[in-house]
């Protein structure tokens, strides 16, 4: 195969190794070496390793040092709707489970008041789980939730399902959210649990949920970037009833 003299060959061996990717190489299968790349499409090495690099940096390749590139898992799509870390993990087929980090009472701090609406000292519920998926660790999660709407919550473990147990012990079923998506970097401490390099990127989502017009709990989370991507469905928005009626 010949490259495009008029369009960037980094740009275009990129898109060659996408294919590859897709439709003749299996996860953790190794890619063609720079030299063999670089005889076969008639481009520098430089060219090559910046066309690698790019994918390295999105998640579709991985490097191991003294042997090669290789093929990554494909990411998880983190749809944008208002189910369980357990509840989307079963929906794909895998297996989740959690290790508690910490799981007490905390006073609000008045950063937490103000995301929880309650007042400063207010006795909250802290959850802090290490999610996996397939025993994969996939995500750091720190739940608040007031203390004064789950009484009696932390009589026994934490549970493995935070929304099942809100719903059965409590009547509260969570219907409806709101996410905060921000780019973030991994700290030492967050690095370690989720077995990234430090400064590796994450995703970082800040939650509010509802069960009617109670607001339930306030959730921060940090999902591996390397294993997630965000999916949200968008619609037109419907003109108004008053432009419908004019």
């Amino acid at each position: 195969m010949t490259l495009d003299q008029h369009k960037p060959k980094h740009l275009q061996l990129r898109e060659i190794l996408i294919d590859l990717i897709e439709s003749s190489l299996q996860v953790e299968e190794p890619i063609p070496s720079e030299r063999e790349l670089s005889t076969r499409y008639g481009v520098a090495r430089m060219t090559v390793r910046q066309a690698v690099e790019s994918l390295v940096a999105e998640g579709r390749l991985f490097k191991v040092t003294g042997k090669g590139t290789f093929v990554a898992k494909p990411k998880v799509d983190l749809q944008a709707r208002l189910t369980s870390f357990g509840e989307e993990m079963t929906r794909r087929g895998m297996r989740p489970s959690s290790t508690v980090l910490a799981y007490t009472m905390v006073r609000a701090t008045a950063h937490l008041a103000r995301e929880l609406t309650c007042e400063v000292d207010a006795d909250l519920i802290y959850l802090k789980r290490l999610r996996f998926a397939d025993d994969v660790p996939m995500a750091v999660e720190r739940t608040w939730l007031p203390h004064s709407l789950v009484p009696g919550l932390m009589d026994a473990p934490a549970p493995e399902s935070l929304y099942q147990s809100l719903a059965e012990r409590f009547g509260l079923v969570p219907d409806w959210g709101e996410d905060t998506i921000e780019a973030g970097a991994a700290d030492t401490e967050l690095a370690n649990f989720l077995c990234v390099r430090p400064h590796s990127a994450v995703l970082h989502i800040e939650r509010h949920s509802y069960a009617g017009p109670t607001l339930v709990s306030y959730s921060v989370s940090f999902y591996r970037a390397d294993r997630y991507k965000i999916w949200v469905p968008l619609a037109r928005p419907l003109p108004s009833k008053r432009r419908r009626e004019t």
